[in-house]
């Protein structure tokens, strides 16, 4: 655990241990158990070093094989370490003497560049291979630990953060603009880039291998989204569920030292709380100390009957933070030198105040559940194949009880994951078909016969499919505007636009899951999303910069494959998304929180933040900022929402484009001076 970097001059100069020792500096709060680096001739590796499994307090790092013809420096922790012992055959050195860097140099000695395909956890590790010349690199599946890179054709560089690299004679702070517009578009497919030109990521689930002559990075693993579990019951499927996610937790409770966890009352949060808490009482270890945010003021978002009611089953220790005392720009200052990029979400204040709240109580390890919403799955594109399949009965019953528990519109449901069924019926002249299904839709979910007959009927399938084709046909032959913009990408410049030619990327990475036509299609896109991994990369800088070390249940290989796989009705059934989930974990989670059928909405607290308790700061940055931005933003769109921001009229689009200009408008004036 901790920091990692390296140089390898690719040119075969000798290498600068200062630039080395500059990098260890950078990593520092990364490892406040120790630094250490070793290098010869061209190469060089570093480690800053946090204690937090049992085996990490003997470990040294950088790590060399017994021959020496192998050095690794490793921000890692493995978790199917058994196997791992067995099949290397060490079980007559005492597992519990073997390092998790051991066990990936034995890996890699064993298994060559396959070895990441054996290891199960969170790592992101280098090899330097003294006998092949070359340095191999590899990044957990998920993209928990990052991976950062420079390359050159005369060096290439890597670290745990993009601080490390930019220290670096060569590498400049030179913005990345396709990055910066991807982040103002909400566009977070891209798994490389960084928001500067010299720096990129390692994807997850990649390694690399680099040389003298040449770079190359291959992918080790991937989600099959073909691939179906079929078991014998309902109970088995809930049970197995409950197998895997208790050792997804299990293995991530591995500490030397008292353990945390997050707690939102949300289904995630107290899920691995209530499991966490279980597996702590059977080897009767210290119990598990909680953090959570309440509020005061802001109402509307205090979780604490749910908080409360994980808590009331004992063995936990609470400790709260009142997070209507502090707004997103509160503490910008300082998260930005943490977290070196301009990709700042609107609730990126929370995990930098929890980070805060765990050192101040002493944990080293905390335990998150971040992401259980796209790692179980709501399912609620199981209505879609419903529909498509012509099983109108069960489409009814779903979508009655999913409206019933979510507080939605039978009639908006439809409209969403129906009518393309209906009309595919209509379409293909089912009339027979279409007329059973529009009895079902008005009888059961009250649908008007006018509206199935004409506006889901006829006027959807023949009127308006031939007024788009004439637009269409007008637009072609009277546009003359190359750089027009879409909805999409109307808050960029048209300049900005077409130099960068975002309508084509648009194209090419905005990946909707909701467009999927299938449940595991869905799944399968939300999973491979851009998003997660970048999330993941900042919530481990935040987590770094107080010494922590954050672990994520829900991002275990084996609890994801099993969560896709699943039939489309464990993920919705009755009108409950992530059913398994649900089902499987009944005795362990409390019944209110089992039967949640959401979880509150943060963005009254964001706007009461942004507007009330950092006014002051939000006018200035508008004041000394918006400038840098202007070639970027057409400022006259952000001219729009920002007084209904202050006014308190803005709706959430307005907030978030605000948010979105006024956050990089003063991170490039902060780059543009640093």
């Amino acid at each position: 655990m901790g920091g990692i970097g390296g140089i390898f001059n690719r040119n075969g100069h000798s290498l600068d241990p200062a630039h080395l020792a500059q990098m260890m500096h950078l990593l520092a709060h990364r490892g406040p158990d120790g630094t250490d680096s070793w290098w010869t001739e061209s190469i060089g590796l570093t480690h800053c070093m946090l204690w937090t499994t049992p085996e990490s307090l003997h470990e040294k790092l950088p790590a060399q094989n017994s021959s020496g013809s192998l050095v690794m420096t490793a921000d890692a922790r493995i978790d199917n370490r058994n196997e791992l012992v067995e099949e290397l055959g060490w079980k007559d050195l005492g597992e519990q003497l073997i390092t998790d860097s051991q066990l990936i140099l034995g890996a890699y000695e064993m298994w060559g560049e396959a070895c990441p395909t054996k290891l199960l956890g969170d790592f992101a590790f280098a090899i330097w291979d003294q006998s092949q010349q070359c340095l191999f690199g590899a990044r957990d599946h998920l993209g928990v630990k990052p991976f950062y890179y420079h390359q050159s054709p005369d060096r290439f560089a890597f670290a745990s953060e993009i601080k490390a690299l930019l220290g670096l004679p060569g590498v400049t702070r030179l913005p990345n603009f396709t990055k910066l517009g991807d982040f103002l578009l909400l566009m977070m497919q891209d798994k490389v880039l960084t928001t500067y030109q010299d720096v990129l990521r390692l994807p997850p689930a990649h390694t690399l291998k680099v040389t003298a002559e040449a770079l190359e990075i291959k992918p080790y693993w991937s989600l099959d989204p073909s691939y179906e579990l079929r078991l014998d019951s309902s109970d088995a499927y809930a049970q197995e569920f409950c197998r895997i996610f208790t050792e997804a937790v299990r293995c991530r409770l591995r500490s030397a030292f008292p353990m945390g966890a997050h707690l939102s009352g949300g289904l995630d949060s107290s899920a691995v709380v209530c499991v966490a808490r279980k597996l702590l009482q059977q080897v009767q270890g210290p119990r598990l100390q909680t953090i959570s945010n309440i509020f005061d003021e802001v109402t509307d978002c205090d979780e604490r009957p749910y908080i409360n009611a994980v808590l009331a089953l004992g063995d936990l220790i609470p400790h709260y933070i009142h997070a209507d005392q502090f707004g997103p720009l509160t503490d910008l200052e300082t998260i930005r030198q943490v977290e070196d990029e301009a990709l700042l979400g609107p609730s990126h204040h929370y995990p930098w105040r929890l980070s805060q709240k765990a050192q101040e109580i002493g944990l080293r390890v905390v335990l998150d559940g971040l992401d259980g919403d796209n790692v179980v799955c709501h399912g609620i594109t199981r209505l879609k194949e419903l529909a498509d399949a012509g099983r109108w009965q069960l489409f009814a019953q779903e979508v009655k009880a999913v409206a019933k528990h979510y507080q939605q519109s039978p009639v908006s449901l439809f409209q969403v994951y129906g009518v393309h069924g209906f009309q595919r019926h209509l379409k293909s002249l089912h009339w027979v078909a279409a007329f059973n299904a529009g009895i079902i839709l008005h009888r059961q979910l009250g649908l008007s016969r006018k509206a199935l007959l004409w506006r889901w009927g006829v006027k959807s399938v023949l009127v308006r499919p031939l007024k788009s084709l004439i637009n269409r046909w007008l637009r072609r032959k009277f546009s003359t505007d190359p750089r027009r913009s879409t909805g999409k990408t109307s808050l960029l410049t048209p300049q900005f636009l077409e130099a960068c030619d975002f309508e084509s990327r648009l194209q090419a990475l905005d990946i909707n899951p909701h467009a999927a036509a299938t449940v595991r299609e869905g799944h399968w896109r939300s999973l491979d999303h851009g998003v997660i991994p970048l999330v993941l990369e900042q919530f481990d800088r935040t987590a770094a910069a107080c010494s922590i070390e954050e672990r994520h249940p829900f991002m275990d290989k084996r609890l994801i494959e099993f969560c896709l796989s699943l039939p489309a009705e464990y993920k919705l059934n009755q009108g409950w998304g992530r059913f398994v989930l649900r089902q499987g974990l009944a005795g362990i989670l409390p019944e209110a929180i089992r039967w949640r059928s959401g979880k509150a909405d943060m963005t009254a607290n964001f706007e009461h933040g942004l507007r009330k308790i950092d006014r002051s700061i939000l006018e200035q940055m508008v004041a000394h900022s918006l400038s840098t931005i202007e070639p970027l933003v057409r400022l006259d769109i952000f001219w729009k929402s920002y007084p209904k921001v202050l006014a308190g009229q803005g709706r959430e689009k307005d907030l978030m484009l605000v948010w979105r200009v006024i956050v990089l408008a003063n991170w490039l004036k902060v780059n543009k001076n640093t």
